[in-house]
């Protein structure tokens, strides 16, 4: 078995906040917004948008009504910490950067390299509208 991700599936607090962020960050990955799928699951009380790409599915789900005025942190046991996506090349990191900027995402840090992970680990990280925590990176030697 490879260790190939399938789909993704995070809850957020705010969907519609939430949508109108993901309908600007995924085509920068390749997903096609278009092809967004809308459902409510009755069974376990929420709505879901999904968001399908050939190589992966990333769905954004409303919270439970109890749940709806926590606190997003990524230190909580159980949480994302981050998700980091890979880029083929440090130009792509930075055409990514200028297009998040675009779509409102609060910019972490900023395209550089980072030696504390290794030589060529060049990243931008960033937070959605409520706080998930991403990166772009290419670890290629340029």
């Amino acid at each position: 078995m490879k260790p190939i991700i399938d789909h993704i599936q995070i809850t957020v607090k705010n969907l519609n906040v939430a949508e109108s962020f993901y309908d600007k960050f995924f085509p920068i990955l390749g997903f096609d917004p278009q092809k967004k799928v809308k459902a409510y699951i009755k069974e376990h009380d929420f709505r879901v948008i999904e968001y399908s790409h050939p190589l992966l599915s990333f769905a954004i789900t409303s919270p439970r009504e109890q749940f709806k005025n926590d606190i997003i942190h990524r230190r909580k046991p159980g949480a994302l910490h981050h998700l980091a996506f890979k880029a083929e090349s440090r130009k792509e990191v930075d055409e990514s950067y200028k297009k998040l900027v675009e779509a409102g995402a609060h910019i972490v840090n900023p395209p550089k390299i980072y030696p504390e992970y290794s030589a060529n680990y060049y990243a931008v990280f960033f937070k959605d509208l409520e706080g998930i925590k991403y990166e772009i990176v290419c670890t290629r030697a340029e």
